[in-house]
């Protein structure tokens, strides 16, 4: 039987994305002959045209599944309802912006044959000055802090094994801490190199005042909750 990967792409008030965005998962998908395919489109109390744009999507193609969040939680909430609803051995991520591209899926499930997860990081980012530099300094606060070695967690290009789940907590924000949550379950993790594209349509949901304080709030929370237990080995008994 294949191997099945599962695409999860949360989405919110992206209507004019969507058509674009499915002919390039599309055609990554094709690129991996080898696997069987499904990809779970959430959209997260959109306003606009998305929920009938992906619904439309869903009937035209039985790979496709639409995911419908009755009001507007977030990017986090949207990635678990996506991932949890998921049935594939592998699972990958990305965000409905068009920004990532889903050309690099390959090269993650093939890392992934190795690693329990592969967070990708943006080789030359196409994002304002402003939001590379916040990014760069929300991004060495948090590896200061949680000692994750990750460089970039705010990429949405993302891949797990299936198994991974069972360690995520789910919560506003958690989508940026999944690496540290990983490493720390002991877990195998990776980075990878992606691309990353200017924003054609629509607008972003992100910027520095709707994401210092709640980060750091965030990040507070985090590292009180990652105070690793070690356990020596355990055998178990007859």
């Amino acid at each position: 039987m294949n191997e099945r990967i599962s695409v999860v792409v949360p989405l919110y008030n992206e209507e004019d994305n969507v058509d674009p965005l499915f002919n390039r998962i599309v055609a990554a998908l094709d690129l991996m002959p080898g696997h069987d395919h499904e990809c779970l489109l959430v959209n997260d109390g959109s306003t606009d045209g998305t929920a009938a744009a992906i619904d439309r999507l869903a009937e035209e193609d039985v790979r496709f599944r639409a995911i419908h969040l009755t009001e507007n939680c977030g990017q986090s909430a949207a990635l678990w309802a996506g991932m949890t609803r998921a049935n594939g051995d592998y699972i990958l991520s990305i965000d409905g912006d068009l920004q990532n591209d889903p050309a690099d899926f390959p090269k993650i499930i093939e890392l992934l044959s190795d690693y329990d997860c592969v967070c990708g990081y943006r080789v030359n980012r196409c994002d304002t000055w402003v939001r590379k530099i916040s990014s760069r300094i929300a991004n060495r606060v948090r590896n200061a802090i949680l000692r994750d070695g990750l460089r970039d967690t705010g990429c949405g290009t993302k891949g797990f094994r299936r198994e991974c789940l069972r360690y995520l907590i789910p919560f506003n924000g958690a989508h940026r801490f999944y690496g540290a949550v990983l490493r720390n379950a002991g877990m195998r993790l990776t980075e990878c190199p992606v691309q990353h594209h200017p924003r054609q349509h629509g607008v972003s949901k992100y910027g520095i005042g709707n994401r210092l304080g709640r980060g750091i709030y965030d990040l507070i929370g985090v590292a009180w909750l990652l105070r690793r237990v070690v356990y020596p080995d355990v055998e178990d008994g007859p």
